[in-house]
């Protein structure tokens, strides 16, 4: 598929990216016991594209480098990006991706996977929007799964000297099935990343003998100057050089988890983004962060996993929901 670009979005500047995403984009196929004998639902998702959406709603600018198909689920995953105000940049020519989420009585999704990753025919525009971004996140399945992890890796290193990097693995064992494989291309990106967030689920899949703090740690040692850790309804964690802050979990009622650590991800790159701190100019902002500005942000990537908790499939908060950091900051 030759490279597709959706035009300017009303009321976005298009003299580059504020945030540029690069990754997969799939349909959800959420089929929920609980519902009975109804029909599955269909959503549009994937780690990247939930990212940029979150990023989108919470008022940053945002670029989406992905794949999918013009058959009637990548119809489906265009209509949702330009709805939600990401601009598009496709490249790759196989069909539309597909993840089938089952459900738990708790509302926990157990994925199995239908999926491609590649993004060839885009790579002077993928390029071109990387240098033009203050601000670069990739991960999940798009870091991992050949060819098209090859391109991403190439973009991060583009990347860099313009952007801040953000890298959230999302492991998919039913992809990668070889947990050392994976776990030196997830220490790639590390090492890559100023900003990395991961599952509870992810390190314990990754090191299986080794403590979460212990991993956290060592991630910190590899370069980033921060490190979040998502542990469903009991919180997160946030470590950097200069501080750790731990909160609970948000008291909720779940209607189930599809994209809850998504949402968090683009909280935290929007909180970031609040506290002027990113860019490659601003990496010594982003490595001074305050305890009490890390507790806020914490507070605030919690809020939009909750908000995402709450309601059915991977619909994370607008700017309106969710509010501003900054006032979380100045009142802590």
């Amino acid at each position: 598929m030759p490279a597709q670009e959706n035009g300017p979005q009303p009321g976005r500047s298009d003299d580059g990216s504020l945030v540029t995403v690069i990754g997969e984009s799939l349909v959800d196929i959420i089929d929920d016991p609980r519902r009975g004998t109804t029909a599955p639902e269909t959503h549009p998702g994937g780690s990247p594209l939930n990212v940029a959406v979150g990023c989108s709603r919470l008022d940053l600018r945002t670029k989406l480098i992905t794949h999918h198909a013009e058959d009637a689920h990548g119809q489906m995953i265009a209509e949702h990006l330009r709805s939600n105000g990401v601009d598009v940049t496709t490249g790759g020519s196989r069909p539309t991706s597909t993840a089938v989420a089952t459900l738990t009585v708790s509302g926990a999704a157990e994925y199995t996977f239908s999926i491609s990753w590649d993004i060839n025919g885009a790579s002077i525009p993928a390029l071109a929007a990387v240098e033009s971004s203050l601000h670069v996140h990739t991960g999940s399945i798009a870091s991992v799964l050949s060819p098209g992890n090859e391109s991403v890796k190439l973009l991060i290193e583009a990347a860099r000297p313009h952007a801040t990097v953000s890298f959230d693995p999302n492991c998919r064992p039913a992809i990668s099935r070889d947990a050392a494989e994976t776990r030196d291309q997830v220490e790639d990106f590390v090492a890559a990343s100023d900003i990395v967030m991961a599952s509870e689920e992810d390190l314990r899949w990754l090191y299986p003998d080794r403590a979460l703090d212990r991993s956290m740690a060592a991630w910190l040692e590899l370069g980033p100057s921060l490190v979040a850790l998502t542990r469903g309804g009991d919180g997160s964690v946030i470590l950097t050089r200069r501080g750790r802050v731990e909160l609970p979990g948000e008291a909720i009622t779940v209607a189930d988890t599809v994209g809850a650590g998504d949402s968090f991800m683009a909280a935290l790159i929007s909180g970031l983004a609040q506290l002027d701190a990113l860019g490659a100019a601003a990496r010594p902002r982003l490595q001074d962060i305050t305890p009490n500005e890390l507790h806020a942000l914490a507070a605030y990537a919690n809020r939009a996993a909750a908000i995402t908790c709450s309601r059915q499939g991977a619909s994370p908060p607008t700017s309106a929901e969710l509010g501003s950091l900054t006032g979380s900051v100045a009142g802590s």
